[in-house]
């Protein structure tokens, strides 16, 4: 799941269609089968992308490696997640700036959307729990946040926020919903209990504040301040038991990176974080047990989103402005090898289930790069709407 980038950063250039073609032949004739592994005939994988100039979310078949369908969904689609549970998948469609926005449930067995729910003014984000009974949705427009009841498809609970929540993201332990205020440059904490919210805690002082992330143990958040130079590090409250005492949430340190620090990617056993600085074209490198940051490296134009694979050996990083994915060897320290060239404006990413491929959203160019990731190269390029934002990736089995 990724959040949306300014809409004035991703005007509506295309990819020249017949170069498209060349690349996809070019990468079929160097195709390794260990790229493309057997799966069983009951398995289905697919990646969605949401189109906020389309008004729909384009399908995409991983095991084939193909368009399998344009779904129409509401209007402006933006945000997009998987139910880590059920074979469902959660559109935000944020609606004009002065109406209600709602939510799409697309059925993944049937790619097809079977229930639309109503939440409020401007919705940009979801996120589901560990378990993938609730979601909840960052209204923008509207300075709340809405919590979803997946099981019955309806908003159960609307709490406050700052000004402009554009990001609410729910601890893996479930109990804590973090909030990032762009408007008021503020953090809302929310203890979370069975869907329901009560706040905890706003912590002040985050010029801009847009991504966050937070560790596997629920310990700690970390916020990028998009509109300065800093990103926060907000320790988060837990109960006491035998072995520790119990702790309210409490600012740790503002963190100096990069200018415009406007994602984080985060390695997937939380020991490092990397801070993609959109206008120092560069990354930081941040040690989360120990709040320090290592240094920062020089990646392409104006990176804007990056992405640590599962052995947490490699970052790949979308270079804006460059049309091209730079990869970054975590132990070595170093970019590695030469840049993945893609489409126009790549941005957000995803990997594949068995992280075989790694997709490429091109905001300017409308398509979806897809890179082979045991040879760092661009396998092919597949159309998608207009205006393409975000992607979600869903792989299952069916009965």
């Amino acid at each position: 799941m990724t959040i949306r980038f300014p809409a004035a950063l991703k005007p509506g250039l295309r990819f020249a269609p017949g170069l498209a073609l060349g690349v996809c032949l070019l990468a079929l004739a160097g195709c390794h089968n260990h790229d493309f592994p057997d799966q069983p005939a009951n398995y289905r994988e697919y990646a969605y992308v949401t189109n906020g100039g389309s008004n729909t979310v384009s399908v995409f078949d991983i095991v084939n490696v193909r368009l399998d369908r344009e779904i129409q969904v509401g209007p402006n689609p933006t945000g997009v997640t998987a139910n880590p549970k059920r074979n469902e998948v959660y559109v935000v469609n944020s609606g004009s700036s002065q109406g209600n926005g709602s939510i799409s449930v697309i059925d993944a067995e049937k790619n097809a959307v079977v229930a639309t729910i109503p939440v409020h003014r401007q919705p940009y984000f979801v996120d589901v729990d560990a378990s993938g009974d609730f979601a909840y949705v960052a209204n923008s427009g509207s300075n709340s946040i809405s919590v979803i009841d997946l099981k019955n498809r309806r908003e159960t609970n609307v709490a406050g926020t700052g000004e402009g929540p554009g990001l609410a993201r729910i601890s893996p332990d479930g109990k804590t919903l973090v909030v990032t205020n762009r408007k008021s440059n503020s953090v809302s904490l929310f203890g979370v209990d069975s869907g329901a919210l009560h706040i905890r805690k706003v912590v002040e002082g985050c010029p801009g504040a847009t991504d966050a992330v937070i560790l596997p143990d629920s310990s700690k958040a970390f916020v990028a301040c998009s509109s300065g130079r800093q990103i926060m590090s907000i320790a988060l409250a837990r109960s006491g038991d035998a072995n520790s005492q119990a702790r309210p949430d409490a600012l740790e340190a503002l963190l100096d990176v990069g200018r415009s620090p406007v994602h984080l990617a985060l390695k997937p056993d939380g020991g490092e974080l990397f801070v993609s600085n959109f206008d120092s074209n560069s990354i930081s490198e941040v040690a989360t047990s120990t709040n320090d940051v290592g240094g920062a490296y020089l990646m392409g134009s104006h990176p804007v989103r990056g992405l640590v694979n599962a052995d947490n050996s490699l970052l790949y990083e979308s270079n804006f402005s460059s049309q091209e994915i730079s990869i970054y060897a975590i132990d070595d320290g170093k970019r590695v090898g030469l840049p993945i060239r893609v489409g126009d404006g790549p941005d957000a990413l995803a990997f594949s289930a068995g992280g075989n491929l790694l997709l490429a959203v091109d905001a300017r160019s409308s398509d979806v790069a897809v890179i082979r990731t045991s040879t760092a190269s661009l396998f092919t390029l597949l159309p998608t709407g207009r205006q393409p934002n975000a992607i979600a990736i869903k792989a299952f089995r069916l009965p």
